[in-house]
């Protein structure tokens, strides 16, 4: 990830801030922490504000994008996720009963979080109640990881110097293990439930 900002940077710099956009629309914060890194390091001009902006555009608009669809095509779309049962089911009781609570923080909830607005715009959570709280949210979370980015790799540049890319890295892919774990977990912990009458999360 980080040869591929830097070679954005180095042969597109002025393409950084659309392309974090784009990619926040579909993926997660792994561009926008790796970005703030890089902005730490003060090797390119990065704004660090710029890029909670960009990655706040993405977030906000993609996750718009996906609470429609949930709404349009209602429970049958989450049936793409049959891994997932336990977790959407236990996704449907909060946002049911805590919907401000959820919208807020399911950005930050692995194993939930990329099916989370489906299963808002299902619900029925009103339009501009979802548009306010998903701004509020989306906001929080770019700020977070683009600044958390930056802070981490001057703490990492000022402990370990040039070893701070191999931290950055391990911590990474312990995320991305993490979120695997979970949806295994997830997946067996769902079998004996798929194997029984399935139940309609929408009712």
């Amino acid at each position: 990830m980080e040869e591929l900002v830097v070679h954005v940077l180095t042969e597109y710099g002025y393409l950084l801030y659309p392309l974090i956009t784009a990619w926040t629309f579909i993926e997660g914060e792994t561009v926008v922490i790796v970005t703030g890194v890089l902005a730490s390091e003060g090797r390119f001009r990065i704004n660090v504000e710029l890029l909670a902006l960009a990655a706040l555009t993405g977030s906000f608009f993609g996750d718009q994008l996906y609470y429609y669809i949930g709404r349009k095509y209602g429970a049958p779309l989450l049936k793409r996720w049959p891994s997932l049962t336990g977790r959407i089911d236990w996704a449907f009781e909060t946002v049911n009963r805590s919907p401000a609570i959820f919208i807020l923080s399911f950005r930050w909830i692995y194993g939930v979080r990329n099916v989370a607005p489906f299963i808002v715009g299902i619900a029925g959570v009103p339009r501009v109640k979802y548009l306010v709280l998903n701004f509020i949210a989306a906001a929080i979370w770019a700020h977070s990881f683009a600044w958390g980015g930056y802070l981490m790799g001057r703490k990492l540049e000022e402990w370990l110097g040039d070893s701070k890319w191999f931290v950055l890295g391990g911590f990474i892919l312990f995320m991305i293990g993490f979120g695997v774990f979970g949806a295994m977990r997830g997946r067996s912990q769902c079998a004996p439930k798929q194997a029984g009458e399935p139940s309609d999360p929408a009712q």
